[in-house]
Protein backbone atom coordinates (compact mmCIF):
# COMPACT_ATOMS: atom_id res chain seq x y z
CA UNK A 1 0.00 0.00 0.00
CA UNK A 2 2.77 2.60 0.74
CA UNK A 3 4.25 1.97 -2.90
CA UNK A 4 0.55 2.66 -4.08
CA UNK A 5 0.63 6.00 -2.23
CA UNK A 6 3.90 6.88 -3.25
CA UNK A 7 3.42 7.22 -6.10
CA UNK A 8 5.99 4.59 -7.27
CA UNK A 9 7.22 3.87 -10.97
CA UNK A 10 4.79 2.42 -13.15
CA UNK A 11 6.85 -1.04 -12.99
CA UNK A 12 6.84 -1.11 -9.88
CA UNK A 13 3.57 0.20 -9.18
CA UNK A 14 2.04 -2.78 -10.88
CA UNK A 15 4.20 -5.18 -9.19
CA UNK A 16 2.89 -3.43 -5.21
CA UNK A 17 -1.11 -3.18 -7.05
CA UNK A 18 -0.60 -7.45 -7.74
CA UNK A 19 0.62 -7.50 -4.20
CA UNK A 20 -1.89 -5.71 -3.05
CA UNK A 21 -4.71 -8.05 -4.67
CA UNK A 22 -3.38 -10.99 -3.65
CA UNK A 23 -2.79 -10.21 -0.10
CA UNK A 24 -6.33 -8.67 -0.05
CA UNK A 25 -7.83 -12.21 -1.33
CA UNK A 26 -5.39 -13.98 1.39
CA UNK A 27 -7.01 -11.64 3.89
CA UNK A 28 -10.94 -12.38 2.96
CA UNK A 29 -10.37 -16.36 2.84
CA UNK A 30 -8.21 -16.31 6.27
CA UNK A 31 -10.87 -13.80 7.72
CA UNK A 32 -13.89 -16.32 6.51
CA UNK A 33 -11.85 -19.12 7.39
CA UNK A 34 -11.47 -17.79 11.07
CA UNK A 35 -15.18 -17.56 11.50
CA UNK A 36 -16.34 -21.36 11.07
CA UNK A 37 -19.70 -20.14 12.54
CA UNK A 38 -20.02 -16.54 11.25
CA UNK A 39 -21.89 -14.94 14.74
CA UNK A 40 -25.00 -13.43 12.66
CA UNK A 41 -26.65 -12.13 15.96
CA UNK A 42 -23.78 -9.29 15.99
CA UNK A 43 -23.02 -7.24 13.42
CA UNK A 44 -19.01 -6.40 13.83
CA UNK A 45 -18.30 -8.81 10.87
CA UNK A 46 -20.54 -6.66 8.81
CA UNK A 47 -18.35 -3.61 9.41
CA UNK A 48 -15.41 -5.69 9.04
CA UNK A 49 -16.19 -6.61 5.49
CA UNK A 50 -16.66 -2.50 4.44
CA UNK A 51 -13.47 -1.85 5.78
CA UNK A 52 -12.22 -5.43 3.32
CA UNK A 53 -13.44 -3.32 0.36
CA UNK A 54 -12.01 0.28 1.73
CA UNK A 55 -8.76 -0.99 1.54
CA UNK A 56 -9.69 -2.36 -1.82
CA UNK A 57 -10.38 0.69 -3.42
CA UNK A 58 -7.42 2.85 -2.13
CA UNK A 59 -5.38 2.59 -4.57
CA UNK A 60 -8.11 3.83 -6.93
CA UNK A 61 -8.47 6.53 -4.82
CA UNK A 62 -4.40 7.05 -4.42
CA UNK A 63 -4.19 6.48 -8.38
CA UNK A 64 -6.97 9.47 -9.27
CA UNK A 65 -5.65 11.56 -6.42
CA UNK A 66 -9.13 12.67 -4.93
CA UNK A 67 -7.85 12.94 -1.48
CA UNK A 68 -4.23 13.82 -0.57
CA UNK A 69 -1.92 10.66 -0.25
CA UNK A 70 -1.45 11.83 3.80
CA UNK A 71 -4.91 11.83 4.78
CA UNK A 72 -5.44 8.76 2.56
CA UNK A 73 -2.81 7.10 4.63
CA UNK A 74 -4.16 7.99 8.30
CA UNK A 75 -7.14 6.57 6.90
CA UNK A 76 -6.12 3.14 5.64
CA UNK A 77 -3.75 2.94 8.91
CA UNK A 78 -7.41 3.62 10.75
CA UNK A 79 -9.03 1.54 8.55
CA UNK A 80 -6.36 -1.43 9.24
CA UNK A 81 -5.84 -0.77 13.28
CA UNK A 82 -10.16 -0.78 13.55
CA UNK A 83 -10.34 -4.15 11.32
CA UNK A 84 -7.44 -5.71 13.60
CA UNK A 85 -8.88 -4.44 17.05
CA UNK A 86 -12.40 -6.10 15.71
CA UNK A 87 -10.72 -8.94 14.86
CA UNK A 88 -9.25 -9.93 18.62
CA UNK A 89 -11.87 -7.98 20.79
CA UNK A 90 -15.16 -8.67 19.74
CA UNK A 91 -14.90 -12.21 19.46
CA UNK A 92 -14.05 -12.76 23.17
CA UNK A 93 -17.11 -10.90 24.44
Amino acid sequence: MGAILAGATDSHRKMASMLHGISLLLLLLAGFGMLKNPPMELHYWKVKLVLWLFLGIVPVLARKKTLPTSVLLGLTLGAGIFAAYLGVMLPKW
